[in-house]
Protein backbone atom coordinates (compact mmCIF):
# COMPACT_ATOMS: atom_id res chain seq x y z
CA UNK A 1 0.00 0.00 0.00
CA UNK A 2 2.90 2.07 1.04
CA UNK A 3 4.35 1.85 -2.77
CA UNK A 4 1.23 2.16 -4.44
CA UNK A 5 1.04 5.61 -3.14
CA UNK A 6 5.17 6.57 -3.48
CA UNK A 7 4.16 5.35 -7.20
CA UNK A 8 0.54 7.62 -7.32
CA UNK A 9 2.61 10.51 -6.67
CA UNK A 10 5.24 10.30 -8.93
CA UNK A 11 3.25 10.12 -11.50
CA UNK A 12 1.28 12.66 -10.34
CA UNK A 13 4.47 15.11 -10.25
CA UNK A 14 5.31 14.35 -13.94
CA UNK A 15 2.18 15.06 -15.08
CA UNK A 16 2.31 18.43 -13.49
CA UNK A 17 5.97 18.66 -14.30
CA UNK A 18 4.59 17.73 -18.46
CA UNK A 19 1.92 20.53 -18.54
CA UNK A 20 4.00 22.61 -17.11
CA UNK A 21 6.59 22.32 -19.85
CA UNK A 22 3.48 22.75 -22.30
CA UNK A 23 2.70 26.39 -20.93
CA UNK A 24 5.90 27.81 -20.71
CA UNK A 25 7.20 26.54 -24.16
CA UNK A 26 8.98 23.98 -26.10
CA UNK A 27 12.70 23.00 -26.86
CA UNK A 28 13.51 22.90 -30.20
CA UNK A 29 16.91 21.87 -32.34
CA UNK A 30 18.82 24.31 -34.23
CA UNK A 31 21.41 23.21 -36.77
CA UNK A 32 24.93 24.16 -36.42
CA UNK A 33 27.46 24.69 -39.58
CA UNK A 34 30.09 21.78 -39.08
CA UNK A 35 33.40 20.09 -40.27
CA UNK A 36 33.17 16.36 -40.61
CA UNK A 37 36.04 13.63 -41.83
CA UNK A 38 35.03 10.26 -43.15
CA UNK A 39 37.31 7.60 -43.42
CA UNK A 40 36.08 4.55 -45.70
CA UNK A 41 37.19 1.29 -47.68
CA UNK A 42 35.83 -1.03 -49.85
CA UNK A 43 36.00 -2.43 -53.46
CA UNK A 44 35.71 -1.30 -56.92
CA UNK A 45 34.48 -2.96 -60.22
CA UNK A 46 36.38 -1.40 -63.25
CA UNK A 47 33.64 -2.12 -66.50
CA UNK A 48 35.29 -3.96 -68.94
CA UNK A 49 34.39 -7.10 -71.08
CA UNK A 50 35.74 -9.52 -68.57
CA UNK A 51 34.29 -11.57 -66.24
CA UNK A 52 33.20 -10.00 -62.98
CA UNK A 53 35.60 -11.21 -60.88
CA UNK A 54 38.18 -10.57 -62.57
CA UNK A 55 37.65 -6.80 -62.60
CA UNK A 56 37.33 -6.44 -59.11
CA UNK A 57 39.70 -4.20 -56.73
CA UNK A 58 40.40 -3.06 -53.50
CA UNK A 59 39.52 0.70 -52.73
CA UNK A 60 39.57 3.16 -49.81
CA UNK A 61 38.53 6.74 -49.53
CA UNK A 62 38.71 9.55 -46.88
CA UNK A 63 36.81 12.85 -47.11
CA UNK A 64 37.23 16.33 -45.50
CA UNK A 65 33.57 18.00 -45.34
CA UNK A 66 31.53 21.28 -44.22
CA UNK A 67 28.32 20.79 -43.89
CA UNK A 68 26.32 24.50 -44.30
CA UNK A 69 23.08 24.09 -43.22
CA UNK A 70 20.71 21.08 -42.81
CA UNK A 71 20.55 19.91 -46.75
CA UNK A 72 23.54 21.46 -48.66
CA UNK A 73 27.37 20.56 -47.90
CA UNK A 74 30.53 20.19 -49.82
CA UNK A 75 33.10 17.30 -49.59
CA UNK A 76 36.55 17.34 -50.67
CA UNK A 77 37.12 13.24 -50.62
CA UNK A 78 40.41 11.38 -52.14
CA UNK A 79 39.68 7.74 -53.55
CA UNK A 80 42.38 5.72 -54.26
CA UNK A 81 43.69 2.66 -54.97
CA UNK A 82 43.59 -0.31 -57.86
CA UNK A 83 41.95 -0.51 -60.93
CA UNK A 84 41.72 -3.61 -63.54
CA UNK A 85 41.24 -4.30 -67.34
CA UNK A 86 42.04 -7.42 -69.68
CA UNK A 87 41.34 -8.52 -73.47
CA UNK A 88 38.64 -10.70 -74.31
CA UNK A 89 39.60 -14.51 -73.64
CA UNK A 90 40.45 -16.80 -77.03
CA UNK A 91 40.96 -20.37 -77.13
CA UNK A 92 44.12 -21.70 -77.14
CA UNK A 93 45.54 -17.79 -76.13
CA UNK A 94 46.33 -16.38 -72.64
CA UNK A 95 43.82 -15.00 -70.62
CA UNK A 96 45.48 -11.66 -70.38
CA UNK A 97 44.23 -8.98 -67.68
CA UNK A 98 46.31 -5.96 -66.05
CA UNK A 99 46.20 -3.65 -62.97
CA UNK A 100 47.53 -0.13 -61.88
CA UNK A 101 47.00 2.33 -59.39
CA UNK A 102 45.65 5.45 -59.23
CA UNK A 103 45.05 8.56 -56.87
CA UNK A 104 41.56 10.33 -57.18
CA UNK A 105 40.89 14.21 -55.38
CA UNK A 106 37.17 14.86 -56.12
CA UNK A 107 35.16 18.28 -54.45
CA UNK A 108 31.40 16.70 -54.11
CA UNK A 109 28.17 18.93 -53.58
CA UNK A 110 25.75 16.66 -51.16
CA UNK A 111 22.29 17.17 -50.33
CA UNK A 112 20.87 15.64 -47.28
CA UNK A 113 17.10 14.14 -48.87
CA UNK A 114 16.06 12.84 -45.52
CA UNK A 115 16.35 16.54 -43.94
CA UNK A 116 15.33 18.18 -46.89
CA UNK A 117 11.99 16.02 -47.36
CA UNK A 118 11.12 15.43 -43.42
CA UNK A 119 12.82 18.30 -41.92
CA UNK A 120 16.13 18.48 -39.41
CA UNK A 121 16.39 15.96 -36.93
CA UNK A 122 19.67 15.34 -35.16
CA UNK A 123 17.95 12.03 -33.69
CA UNK A 124 17.11 10.46 -36.78
CA UNK A 125 18.23 6.99 -37.16
CA UNK A 126 19.16 6.93 -40.79
CA UNK A 127 19.70 9.78 -42.94
CA UNK A 128 19.80 9.83 -47.17
CA UNK A 129 21.93 11.43 -49.29
CA UNK A 130 23.01 12.24 -52.45
CA UNK A 131 26.17 13.49 -53.90
CA UNK A 132 27.37 14.67 -56.87
CA UNK A 133 31.05 16.07 -58.27
CA UNK A 134 34.00 16.46 -60.64
CA UNK A 135 37.99 16.17 -59.77
CA UNK A 136 41.16 14.39 -61.34
CA UNK A 137 42.39 10.63 -61.42
CA UNK A 138 46.24 10.12 -61.57
CA UNK A 139 46.46 7.32 -62.66
CA UNK A 140 50.30 5.53 -62.29
CA UNK A 141 52.08 2.21 -62.31
CA UNK A 142 50.71 0.65 -65.61
CA UNK A 143 53.52 -1.78 -66.56
CA UNK A 144 51.09 -4.67 -66.45
CA UNK A 145 49.52 -3.75 -69.48
CA UNK A 146 52.78 -3.92 -70.87
CA UNK A 147 53.70 -6.88 -70.03
CA UNK A 148 49.94 -8.35 -71.09
CA UNK A 149 50.72 -6.16 -74.55
CA UNK A 150 54.03 -8.73 -75.01
CA UNK A 151 52.38 -11.94 -73.70
CA UNK A 152 49.45 -11.28 -76.34
CA UNK A 153 51.81 -10.45 -79.09
CA UNK A 154 53.73 -13.50 -78.34
CA UNK A 155 51.19 -15.95 -78.84
CA UNK A 156 50.60 -14.63 -82.22
CA UNK A 157 54.26 -14.88 -83.04
CA UNK A 158 54.05 -11.32 -83.54
CA UNK A 159 51.52 -11.42 -86.49
CA UNK A 160 48.79 -9.28 -84.56
CA UNK A 161 48.92 -6.91 -82.18
CA UNK A 162 46.72 -6.73 -78.71
CA UNK A 163 43.30 -6.82 -78.50
CA UNK A 164 42.17 -2.76 -78.70
CA UNK A 165 45.08 -1.34 -76.86
CA UNK A 166 45.52 1.16 -79.07
CA UNK A 167 45.31 3.63 -76.15
CA UNK A 168 48.72 1.65 -73.99
CA UNK A 169 49.98 4.17 -71.35
CA UNK A 170 53.19 4.90 -69.31
CA UNK A 171 54.03 7.18 -66.75
CA UNK A 172 51.39 9.33 -64.99
CA UNK A 173 48.38 10.38 -66.54
CA UNK A 174 46.05 13.05 -65.10
CA UNK A 175 42.71 12.74 -66.13
CA UNK A 176 39.31 14.84 -65.09
CA UNK A 177 36.72 12.53 -63.76
CA UNK A 178 32.77 13.05 -63.00
CA UNK A 179 31.17 11.53 -60.04
CA UNK A 180 28.21 10.49 -58.38
CA UNK A 181 26.41 8.63 -55.89
CA UNK A 182 24.64 8.02 -52.95
CA UNK A 183 24.92 7.61 -48.73
CA UNK A 184 23.12 6.17 -46.19
CA UNK A 185 24.44 7.15 -42.52
CA UNK A 186 23.24 5.63 -39.59
CA UNK A 187 23.76 7.61 -36.38
CA UNK A 188 25.57 6.22 -33.30
CA UNK A 189 26.07 9.40 -31.63
CA UNK A 190 26.23 13.18 -32.14
CA UNK A 191 29.20 12.82 -32.90
CA UNK A 192 30.16 9.48 -35.14
CA UNK A 193 27.75 7.69 -37.71
CA UNK A 194 28.73 4.57 -39.59
CA UNK A 195 27.75 4.51 -43.04
CA UNK A 196 27.71 3.10 -46.65
CA UNK A 197 28.33 4.46 -49.75
CA UNK A 198 28.06 3.81 -53.71
CA UNK A 199 29.61 6.15 -56.00
CA UNK A 200 30.24 5.69 -59.80
CA UNK A 201 33.42 7.65 -61.90
CA UNK A 202 33.48 8.43 -65.23
CA UNK A 203 36.68 9.22 -67.52
CA UNK A 204 37.70 9.14 -70.78
CA UNK A 205 38.17 5.73 -73.40
CA UNK A 206 42.06 6.48 -72.81
CA UNK A 207 41.83 5.04 -69.07
CA UNK A 208 42.13 1.26 -69.26
CA UNK A 209 44.74 1.52 -72.16
CA UNK A 210 42.03 -0.13 -74.67
CA UNK A 211 39.99 1.61 -77.53
CA UNK A 212 36.28 1.30 -76.63
CA UNK A 213 34.83 3.67 -78.65
CA UNK A 214 33.25 4.80 -75.31
CA UNK A 215 33.88 6.42 -71.87
CA UNK A 216 35.85 4.60 -69.05
CA UNK A 217 33.76 3.70 -65.79
CA UNK A 218 34.59 2.39 -62.19
CA UNK A 219 32.47 1.78 -59.49
CA UNK A 220 32.77 2.02 -55.64
CA UNK A 221 31.18 0.09 -52.62
CA UNK A 222 31.95 1.61 -49.64
CA UNK A 223 32.06 1.30 -45.44
CA UNK A 224 33.14 3.36 -42.80
CA UNK A 225 32.72 5.90 -40.19
CA UNK A 226 31.62 9.55 -39.84
CA UNK A 227 32.86 11.70 -37.16
CA UNK A 228 31.27 15.09 -36.93
CA UNK A 229 34.08 18.01 -35.48
CA UNK A 230 32.21 20.06 -33.52
CA UNK A 231 28.76 20.58 -32.80
CA UNK A 232 26.18 19.55 -35.39
CA UNK A 233 23.03 21.21 -33.34
CA UNK A 234 21.74 23.34 -30.08
CA UNK A 235 18.87 23.57 -28.04
CA UNK A 236 16.63 26.80 -28.20
CA UNK A 237 13.92 27.09 -25.75
CA UNK A 238 10.96 28.65 -27.54
CA UNK A 239 8.18 30.40 -25.10
CA UNK A 240 4.82 29.29 -25.54
CA UNK A 241 2.60 32.10 -27.06
CA UNK A 242 0.88 34.78 -24.57
CA UNK A 243 -2.52 33.71 -24.06
CA UNK A 244 -4.51 36.25 -26.65
CA UNK A 245 -6.44 38.88 -24.50
CA UNK A 246 -9.95 39.71 -26.57
CA UNK A 247 -11.76 42.65 -25.09
CA UNK A 248 -14.85 42.34 -26.01
CA UNK A 249 -16.19 45.87 -26.47
CA UNK A 250 -19.89 46.17 -26.06
CA UNK A 251 -21.76 49.64 -27.48
CA UNK A 252 -24.77 50.43 -25.93
CA UNK A 253 -27.14 52.24 -28.42
CA UNK A 254 -29.43 55.25 -27.12
CA UNK A 255 -32.09 56.28 -29.52
CA UNK A 256 -33.10 59.78 -28.16
CA UNK A 257 -35.69 61.09 -29.52
CA UNK A 258 -34.66 64.57 -31.86
CA UNK A 259 -35.73 67.56 -29.77
CA UNK A 260 -39.39 69.29 -31.16
CA UNK A 261 -38.14 72.52 -32.82
CA UNK A 262 -40.68 75.76 -32.61
CA UNK A 263 -41.79 77.60 -35.75
CA UNK A 264 -39.64 79.97 -34.92
CA UNK A 265 -36.76 77.25 -35.35
CA UNK A 266 -37.47 75.75 -38.33
CA UNK A 267 -35.67 77.75 -40.56
CA UNK A 268 -32.16 77.89 -41.60
CA UNK A 269 -30.80 78.32 -38.38
CA UNK A 270 -32.33 75.20 -36.99
CA UNK A 271 -30.33 73.05 -35.08
CA UNK A 272 -29.76 69.20 -36.56
CA UNK A 273 -31.23 66.28 -34.37
CA UNK A 274 -27.76 64.34 -32.61
CA UNK A 275 -27.42 61.07 -33.82
CA UNK A 276 -25.72 58.04 -32.33
CA UNK A 277 -23.86 55.62 -34.00
CA UNK A 278 -25.40 52.33 -34.55
CA UNK A 279 -23.86 48.81 -34.44
CA UNK A 280 -25.08 45.97 -35.05
CA UNK A 281 -23.25 42.25 -35.03
CA UNK A 282 -25.12 39.81 -37.99
CA UNK A 283 -24.15 35.98 -36.90
CA UNK A 284 -23.94 33.10 -39.10
CA UNK A 285 -23.54 29.23 -39.10
CA UNK A 286 -20.81 27.23 -39.15
CA UNK A 287 -19.46 26.95 -43.37
CA UNK A 288 -22.70 29.45 -43.99
CA UNK A 289 -23.17 32.95 -45.64
CA UNK A 290 -26.76 32.91 -45.37
CA UNK A 291 -28.87 35.81 -42.77
CA UNK A 292 -30.61 33.87 -41.21
CA UNK A 293 -34.33 35.13 -40.10
CA UNK A 294 -33.54 36.42 -36.76
CA UNK A 295 -30.28 38.00 -37.92
CA UNK A 296 -32.53 39.76 -40.94
CA UNK A 297 -33.56 42.30 -38.06
CA UNK A 298 -30.68 43.81 -37.59
CA UNK A 299 -29.80 44.40 -40.95
CA UNK A 300 -32.95 46.15 -41.89
CA UNK A 301 -32.19 48.60 -38.78
CA UNK A 302 -29.03 49.07 -40.16
CA UNK A 303 -30.71 50.04 -43.32
CA UNK A 304 -33.32 52.33 -41.66
CA UNK A 305 -30.58 53.89 -39.82
CA UNK A 306 -29.02 55.08 -43.36
CA UNK A 307 -31.98 56.16 -44.61
CA UNK A 308 -32.86 58.26 -41.49
CA UNK A 309 -29.51 59.93 -41.97
CA UNK A 310 -28.56 60.55 -45.54
CA UNK A 311 -25.43 61.54 -44.64
CA UNK A 312 -24.53 58.31 -42.78
CA UNK A 313 -22.40 55.62 -44.20
CA UNK A 314 -21.85 52.02 -42.57
CA UNK A 315 -18.75 49.96 -42.01
CA UNK A 316 -19.03 45.80 -42.53
CA UNK A 317 -15.91 43.58 -41.67
CA UNK A 318 -16.73 39.88 -42.19
CA UNK A 319 -14.80 37.26 -39.63
CA UNK A 320 -14.44 33.61 -39.03
CA UNK A 321 -13.83 31.53 -36.30
CA UNK A 322 -10.26 30.38 -35.93
CA UNK A 323 -11.48 26.67 -34.13
CA UNK A 324 -12.58 25.70 -37.60
CA UNK A 325 -11.14 25.32 -40.79
CA UNK A 326 -8.06 26.75 -41.79
CA UNK A 327 -6.54 30.56 -42.93
CA UNK A 328 -7.59 30.32 -46.85
CA UNK A 329 -11.28 28.82 -46.22
CA UNK A 330 -11.94 30.90 -43.20
CA UNK A 331 -10.65 33.78 -45.31
CA UNK A 332 -13.06 32.95 -47.74
CA UNK A 333 -16.02 32.42 -45.15
CA UNK A 334 -15.39 36.11 -44.37
CA UNK A 335 -15.62 37.21 -47.21
CA UNK A 336 -18.74 35.55 -48.21
CA UNK A 337 -20.70 36.67 -45.25
CA UNK A 338 -19.91 40.41 -45.16
CA UNK A 339 -21.00 40.50 -49.13
CA UNK A 340 -23.72 38.69 -48.10
CA UNK A 341 -25.23 41.60 -45.41
CA UNK A 342 -24.09 44.14 -48.44
CA UNK A 343 -26.17 42.51 -51.09
CA UNK A 344 -29.07 42.37 -48.70
CA UNK A 345 -28.33 46.56 -47.99
CA UNK A 346 -28.42 47.53 -51.63
CA UNK A 347 -30.57 44.72 -53.14
CA UNK A 348 -33.32 44.39 -50.28
CA UNK A 349 -33.12 47.88 -48.91
CA UNK A 350 -32.17 49.89 -52.06
CA UNK A 351 -29.02 51.59 -50.02
CA UNK A 352 -26.78 52.69 -52.44
CA UNK A 353 -23.28 51.20 -52.74
CA UNK A 354 -21.38 54.63 -52.15
CA UNK A 355 -22.25 54.50 -48.18
CA UNK A 356 -21.33 50.87 -47.77
CA UNK A 357 -17.29 50.65 -47.09
CA UNK A 358 -16.48 46.60 -47.05
CA UNK A 359 -13.48 44.27 -45.15
CA UNK A 360 -12.52 41.18 -44.46
CA UNK A 361 -10.72 40.06 -41.31
CA UNK A 362 -10.84 36.16 -41.48
CA UNK A 363 -9.61 34.38 -39.02
CA UNK A 364 -6.70 37.04 -38.36
CA UNK A 365 -8.56 38.82 -35.96
CA UNK A 366 -11.33 37.13 -32.96
CA UNK A 367 -13.14 40.28 -31.99
CA UNK A 368 -15.02 37.60 -29.59
CA UNK A 369 -13.90 35.53 -26.57
CA UNK A 370 -16.30 32.96 -27.39
CA UNK A 371 -15.29 30.60 -30.79
CA UNK A 372 -18.20 30.65 -32.29
CA UNK A 373 -19.55 34.39 -32.13
CA UNK A 374 -16.83 34.73 -34.55
CA UNK A 375 -18.61 33.87 -37.32
CA UNK A 376 -20.28 37.13 -37.74
CA UNK A 377 -20.00 40.14 -40.05
CA UNK A 378 -19.56 43.61 -37.42
CA UNK A 379 -21.46 46.28 -39.00
CA UNK A 380 -20.92 50.06 -37.70
CA UNK A 381 -23.52 53.05 -39.26
CA UNK A 382 -22.37 56.53 -38.19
Amino acid sequence: MYMKKIFLACMLMLTAFAASAQENGTTVNVFQPHMYVQLQAGGQYTLGERPFNYLLSPNAQVALGYQFNPVFGLRLDVNAWQSKAGIDKIEGRPDVKWKWNYVAPTLDATFNLSNLFFGFNPNRLMNWSVFAGAGVNIGFNNDDAFDAYKEWNASFNGLYAPQNMDYLWDGTKVRFAGKLGTMLDFRISDAVSAGIELNATVLNDHYNSKDSDNPDWYFNALAGVKINLGKTHTTKFVPAPAPQVVEKVIERVVEKPAPATSAAGSGAGAVAAKKEPLRREVFFDLCSAVIKGDESSKVQEIADYLKKYPEAMVSLCGYADKGTGNAKVNASWAAKRVQAVKDALVNKYGISESKINVDSKGDTVQPFAENNKNRVTICIAE
